[in-house]
């Protein structure tokens, strides 16, 4: 073999997407779960902090998805397997389906996850720019738990999760949360997320990569 040769075909190698496949090694479940607890705590904890006033549940959802893609960027550089993203998303959809989220929020993260999936695999799983904006895409999924409220805005604020916030930040969150709010917020989600993807980018640059651990 030339040494031509030699040098190319690694290069041809680290080219191609990686085989489709659905078997997951026990390494890749592990990180995929260890992520996910990662991501589900993080943004969790700053959720919490809504319970102040609706106004502020806005704000901190813009936060949760930058501070997300901190996590979400340092799990997709271990990412080499088609299918962890989707089922990353699907971890998290189900933990906050059982948290008291909608099957309509729910539906809507793993179809996130799907998408942000295809981008990665489009930048075969290598590309920086592939990988900010499939956690662009994902981090949408901090604006999903609004959707009801475009299909039956009086059902969703009937729900038992809403009932136990008390009449007074319901009405609140009625008043606030107009047509024209919910699509601000599903723009200004759209742009934090991207933001989180850069931010998780620089910090995974500056921090992992110099240390050895990305």
């Amino acid at each position: 073999m030339s040494t031509e040769a030699q040098t190319t075909a690694p290069t041809d190698a680290a080219l191609q997407r990686p085989r489709f496949s659905l078997r997951f090694s026990a390494r890749d479940l592990l990180r995929v779960a260890i992520f996910a607890v990662i991501f589900i705590v993080a943004t969790y904890v700053i959720g919490m902090l809504g319970i102040l006033s609706p106004l502020v549940w806005l704000v901190i959802v813009l936060f949760q998805a930058i501070v997300g893609g901190v996590t979400v960027i340092l799990f997709l550089t271990r990412v080499k397997h088609a299918g962890m993203l989707t089922l990353f998303g699907i971890v998290v959809a189900l933990f906050y389906l059982l948290s008291g989220n909608t099957l309509l929020s729910t539906a809507g993260i793993i179809v996130l996850a799907l998408i942000a999936e295809l981008i990665l695999w489009a930048g075969r799983y290598r590309s920086k720019w592939a990988t900010i904006w499939a956690y662009t895409v994902f981090g949408l999924s901090f604006f999903t738990p609004f959707l009801p409220l475009l299909t039956d805005r009086q059902a969703y604020f009937a729900s038992s999760s809403w009932t136990q916030m008390g009449d007074d930040y319901v009405r609140a969150s009625d008043t606030l949360l107009s047509t024209p709010v919910i699509g601000s917020l599903a723009g200004g989600t759209l742009v934090a997320s991207f933001l989180g993807g850069l931010l998780g980018s620089a910090i995974l640059r500056k921090h992992f990569v110099r240390a050895g651990l990305a």
